[in-house]
């Protein structure tokens, strides 16, 4: 009689299994293991393979291993496998190599679990191990390796993983490929790149969303965006994946005017975006420093609800900051109540590029007191700060704590901003020194950011020294001539900055044209040095002449170095007044309206003449002016700027 309760046991309740199947798939493993889950797991051990998948917890996991154990489910390999992955996942290393030891028949999965178990623990040398000691490996093994090397930065390894796979006739699928792009993408290496593109093609996963994903973000990192959008238009249908690496693509590739536009065609086509859209979105308004849309991007991330979410904080700190509205960056930033890092960070590099360096040390401060552990980015950020705004105190002690305290390895921008700092204050040989003393090679921008220090310290004998340095290491690079040729043109050198610009002309070096631009009405407007062609060209040039007769009565002297000393007096006046930034601050007078900030971007360096200029007209106009050069913001008002006439 006792046979048929056996075979009844065996089958066990039906509603129970379902109901611990249920309970493990929704994570809700204390409600599993209920006053039935013993007879249910005697009945059925395979049900142990839910359990062990839903348990998040260490200790419980050990329970649970024992109790399979003394059932004899633990002596099953489809099981103990199950058993490996959750110790795996939880990072106990020591008791998954014990199980892996103990499993009876192991298989391929058995091993792979286990090679990815240490990849996701970044241990890349033990996987090396496993997989040498493999002694079969299947797709999955080769695709895990691919991506594991990929996703830490060892492309060339992981291509090298690629060819060996298919020496070995393997064929890798789609997940495989996938990561393959993003190793060619990384690599910037468009040719391996192509040859993965014919194989994907003669395999037939060319019209796969998730290879074709990949392949598009490979040709546009390598710079070729027509060839990715071309990818993404021949798959069977566009996802919001899809848009976002074209998105993201153009804003890589300097298109950023491009993002905006298919942005805003995507919404108007009444597509789903999420926050990596915005993310990208937002990026593209902070590049073109563009508001108004900026602005309007923001409010769609509100609607949809992701305007919490940290990249997308982030990318608005950012935004707002380069757009000179640093008052909106502080509302994004104090509206977010998290620790993250790079939030944090975002927040010190706006303060830094405004020249609030004192605001920038105390976030930092608070983040330290909070338990944060800042990293080299928020040091950069920190030390950028502290050297925009001559805090040398604060800056040599944030350096003080992030190598002595922090025990971070400083790279050669954090010297550079050491440099900057030093030679701020005048000390311009300790600068020199520190340069020569760094434990890596210095690159060309340090020993720039040290002849600019020499430019504005009038130190010519040393900057005359420090420019053959720079000219030697970037010889095509013509900030460092026209540093140069400014600087003997300051101590009216005339026939010595002749013969720069010659051998500027010479090795074919150009100047890059200066441009400035200013935003009106969703409209980006641009200006370049002498330009004429702009449809209002008549009003602005009358503006500027009424605005230069203002600040000479204040004492405005045209600097004349600023010019080739081959032109009259009256055409270095007519150049000088005629410097992009200041056709735009024209043109945002004439449009503007009273009372309203005027905020002009530039790519170059503001030079001295137009900061002198700006100056008095921020003070014979009443109006603040802020402009964002390659280096910073400068923010004048009545009559000062908030760069303390160093930058």
């Amino acid at each position: 009689m006792a046979r048929p309760a056996l075979k009844k046991l065996a089958t066990g309740p039906p509603d129970a299994k379902e109901e611990i199947i249920r309970l493990c798939s929704r994570g809700h493993l204390k409600d599993a293991l209920h006053h039935r889950v013993r007879d249910a797991l005697w009945s059925e051990p395979g049900l142990f393979s839910h359990i062990f998948r839903a348990c998040r917890a260490l200790p419980l996991l050990g329970q649970l291993h024992a109790f399979a154990a003394t059932s004899g489910a633990a002596a099953d390999r489809f099981t103990a496998n199950h058993l490996l992955l959750a110790y795996a996942d939880l990072g106990d290393f020591a008791n998954a190599r014990k199980l892996f030891e103990r499993i009876p028949r192991r298989n391929v999965m058995s091993w792979n679990i286990l090679i990815g178990g240490y990849i996701k623990n970044g241990d890349l040398e033990t996987v090396r191990k496993l997989f040498d000691e493999m002694p079969a490996r299947n797709v999955a093994t080769w695709n895990a390796m691919v991506t594991g090397l990929t996703n830490s930065g060892l492309n060339e390894e992981s291509l090298g993983f690629f060819l060996a796979m298919r020496r070995e006739g393997m064929q890798p699928d789609e997940f495989g490929l996938g990561s393959l792009f993003r190793c060619c993408a990384g690599l910037r290496d468009v040719v391996s790149g192509q040859q993965v593109h014919a194989y994907v093609v003669r395999s037939g996963l060319d019209r796969d969303m998730c290879v074709g994903s990949s392949m598009a973000h490979m040709y546009m990192r390598c710079g070729f965006l027509g060839d990715g959008e071309a990818v993404l238009r021949a798959l069977p249908s566009l996802n919001i994946v899809s848009c976002n690496t074209i998105i993201a693509g153009r804003t890589q590739n300097g298109d950023s005017e491009g993002a905006v536009d298919y942005f805003c065609m995507i919404r108007g086509a009444g597509m789903e975006v999420n926050a990596v859209t915005f993310v990208s979105a937002i990026s593209s308004c902070s590049d073109l420093a563009a508001l108004a849309q900026g602005q309007q991007v923001h409010a769609q991330a509100i609607k949809a609800g992701v305007d919490k979410v940290e990249p997308v904080m982030t990318s608005l700190v950012h935004m707002y900051s380069r757009c000179g509205c640093l008052g909106d960056a502080e509302r994004v930033f104090f509206g977010y109540s998290g620790t993250d890092l790079v939030v944090c960070s975002a927040m010190i590099s706006a303060y830094g590029f405004h020249g609030h360096g004192q605001k920038a040390v105390d976030l930092f401060k608070q983040m330290m007191a909070g338990g944060a552990e800042p990293n080299e980015i928020t040091f950069l950020t920190l030390l950028y700060a502290c050297s925009h705004s001559g805090l040398e105190d604060e800056g040599m002690e944030c350096f003080e704590i992030m190598t002595k305290t922090c025990r971070l390895q400083p790279s050669v921008k954090h010297y550079t901003c050491l440099v900057d700092l030093l030679g701020r204050s005048g000390r311009l040989n300790e600068a020199e020194a520190l340069i020569l003393s760094m434990p890596m090679r210095p690159d060309a921008i340090i020993w720039k950011t040290l002849l600019s220090a020499c430019k504005n310290q009038k130190n010519f004998d040393m900057a005359e020294r420090i420019a053959e340095r720079v000219i030697e290491l970037d010889p095509y690079d013509s900030v460092s001539y026209v540093l140069l040729s400014n600087i003997r043109a300051t101590s009216s050198r005339w026939e010595d900055a002749s013969m720069v610009r010659e051998t500027m002309r010479k090795h074919n070096v150009r100047k890059e044209p200066g441009v400035s631009w200013v935003e009106f009405k969703g409209k980006v407007h641009q200006f370049y040095t002498g330009d004429k062609s702009h449809a209002r060209q008549q009003e602005i040039d009358e503006c500027l002449e009424v605005m230069m007769a203002k600040i000479r009565q204040c004492g405005y002297a045209p600097d004349m170095s600023m010019v080739f000393h081959d032109m009259e007096d009256e055409e270095k006046e007519v150049s000088l007044s005629h410097h992009s930034e200041k056709l735009a601050i024209a043109f945002a007078f004439l449009s503007l309206p009273e009372g309203v900030p005027i905020r002009i971007m530039k790519n170059l360096r503001v030079c001295d003449d137009c900061h002198v200029a700006i100056k008095l007209m921020s003070k014979v106009t009443g109006r603040e002016i802020v402009v964002r050069d390659v280096s910073r913001f400068h923010h004048f008002k009545n009559g000062n700027c908030s760069c303390g006439d160093y930058w």
